[in-house]
């Protein structure tokens, strides 16, 4: 994903908060059974060497899970958290199988976000 909507829509879907990054997984529901996937990591957490070594991780997470544990026809967005960075490696990629068992569709453990008043 590289659009600024697509990311804004992802917000209102299903988050799984967890140390490490937030899971958003919102389904787009216009017929097409790919997953995509998108990442962001705000300046809060560093400067662009942090950031970027932040993204890389996130990006191999996604490609070892989200095949398997994603929800088809979904965005799923990885947002970098300030700890991210410091966790072990495994670790992460428990915390992102977790993340996106909390997410799965028809999982009413996740609230959806509701639209600001």
């Amino acid at each position: 994903m590289s659009r600024r909507r697509d990311f804004l829509a992802a917000n209102a879907g299903k988050r799984a908060p967890m140390p490490g990054f937030v899971l958003l997984v919102h389904p787009r529901n216009d017929g097409d059974a790919a997953m995509r996937v998108g990442f962001t990591v705000t300046k809060k957490i560093g400067n662009a060497v942090v950031r970027n070594r932040m993204k890389r991780r996130l990006r191999m997470l996604a490609r070892e899970l989200l095949p398997a544990g994603g929800t088809a026809g979904a965005d799923h967005v990885l947002i970098g958290r300030n700890g991210g960075i410091e966790r072990d490696f495994a670790l992460l990629r428990t915390e992102l199988t977790k993340a996106l068992r909390k997410a799965a569709p028809g999982n009413a453990a996740t609230a959806h976000r509701s639209p600001a008043p």
